[in-house]
């Protein structure tokens, strides 16, 4: 290639970081944009999009989260903190020469089709580059641009804020805090603020399963795992399940909602705080939001509370904007791609964390960056896109079945996925060795 980039990779994040690392391994020259300041993505408190919090840690544990390719310390706690993640990522692009390859404070305005080509224009600090590639990882990460929460009925004259604009207790301070949501986030946060808030309500629409980061004296993630390895999923969920309530209960003993889906059939929310500050008092529980008026805030079941401070924590929205949504087809929530990694329509074009795991994301974006690096190089072939296209609705109908409509086209089961990219990546290898399926004409240098 005459030293010039093969393979444009947008976001230094883990999963940019993991593509750059197995294009390096394959041999195939590659250019990074980030548009931060330096490389971690999310992890990085306070860096350019980052939603990192002060008490931010891992909700997977160390042996499940790191890279088969560069394991965390030993002596680590069994959940890091977000300092050692991204210290962790930092040393990962220095030990395998990373660096090199990003242009920091480079964001992404526009890729488009150049034949069978693709041109990346970005924006940086001496103004605009541009580069045309043979392929495009879209490695940017979903957890950046806050979703609005849904239209509540009245006007709110307290403080709002998004839980990507939280960053520590001090926030909270002496305040009347309600958090809303569900998810890891919305727990940690309604903790912080039992401990610094003057009272801390947790409203959820809808129940969820709370799973304590230790069960049975071990990280929590580790027993569903061993259960991954010996039974189908909806085997696991029940015994999963009734070790969930025997060990610890059900949600409704803590004041929380029933779940109206069983265990495993959405994203799991872990938590050692919130269950305690629950039973102390110090949470208290509320159910959806009905109305407000000023401050006073009415819940669906009738009750009303007056707050100084709500807290959204209604997740993150996918949002491409360098891409021509006619490329997308739509929504990139529902994106049709093979493998969650492949466009099947547009070669060269792929994506790299573009998926929403049972369990950690670092493990599953290394696997899926070994797959990106093994096409790019000619070394793995894609089935026809008539055979993808049947596989990616298959999926879908699969993954509608279990997780309902909440992002059924991103759901992965964290140990299933991580084995089927396993064995993707065994059987596109034997399909480029004997010449079937659809390779990519090698840009390894």
């Amino acid at each position: 290639m005459g030293g010039q980039p093969a393979v444009a990779v947008i976001g230094a994040g883990a999963a940019g970081l993991a593509t750059l690392k197995a294009l390096a391994d394959a041999g195939v020259p590659a250019v990074c944009f980030e548009a931060a300041d330096t490389v971690g993505g999310l992890w990085v408190y306070g860096a350019t999009g980052s939603p990192a919090y002060r008490t931010l840690h891992l909700n997977t544990s160390r042996g499940r989260t790191e890279f088969a390719d560069h394991p965390m310390p030993a002596h680590w706690p069994d959940y890091p903190d977000h300092t050692r993640v991204a210290g962790w990522l930092g040393d990962y692009a220095d030990r395998f020469g990373l660096r090199e390859t990003i242009r920091l404070r480079h964001t992404v305005d526009r890729v488009a089709r150049a034949g069978d080509r693709w041109t990346v224009h970005a924006t940086g600090p001496d103004g605009p580059v541009e580069v045309t590639v043979a392929a495009v990882v879209v490695a940017n990460g979903h957890n950046r641009v806050p979703k609005p929460p849904a239209d509540v009925p009245g006007e709110c004259a307290a403080e709002q804020l998004h839980s990507h604009a939280y960053r520590g207790p001090e926030q909270l301070t002496g305040r009347r805090v309600l958090v809303v949501g569900g998810g890891n986030s919305a727990m940690d946060i309604a903790v912080d603020s039992s401990y610094a808030a003057s009272r801390t309500l947790l409203s959820l629409r809808r129940g969820v399963w709370v799973v304590p980061k230790y069960l049975l004296g071990r990280p929590s993630d580790t027993l569903n795992g061993a259960l991954a390895r010996r039974l189908p999923w909806r085997l696991r969920q029940r015994v999963s399940q009734r070790m969930l309530t025997t060990t610890v209960g059900a949600p409704t003993r803590y004041g929380l909602p029933a779940p109206a889906h069983g265990f495993l059939q959405d994203h799991p929310t872990l938590s050692d705080g919130l269950l305690t500050r629950l039973t102390h008092g110090e949470i208290e529980a509320r159910t959806g939001i009905a109305r407000f008026d000023g401050h006073r805030v009415t819940f669906t079941d009738g009750r009303t509370d007056e707050v100084d401070l709500v807290l959204w924590c209604t997740g993150y929205r996918v949002e491409l904007p360098f891409l021509d949504p006619r490329l997308l087809g739509g929504d990139p929530e529902t994106l049709p791609l093979y493998r969650h990694v492949f466009h099947p329509d547009l070669p060269g074009l792929t994506f790299v964390g573009l998926m929403q795991s049972t369990g950690a994301a670092f493990p599953l974006v290394e696997a899926q960056a070994r797959l990106v690096a093994a096409h790019l190089a000619g070394r793995y072939a894609l089935p026809d896109p008539a055979a993808q296209h049947a596989d990616i609705r298959a999926e879908l109908r699969a993954a509608t079945a279990r997780w309902g409509q909440r992002r059924p086209a991103m759901r992965v089961d964290f140990d299933a996925y991580l084995a089927q990219l396993g064995r993707e990546l065994t059987g596109g290898t034997r399909r480029a060795a004997r010449g079937r399926g659809v390779n990519f004409p090698a840009v390894s240098s």
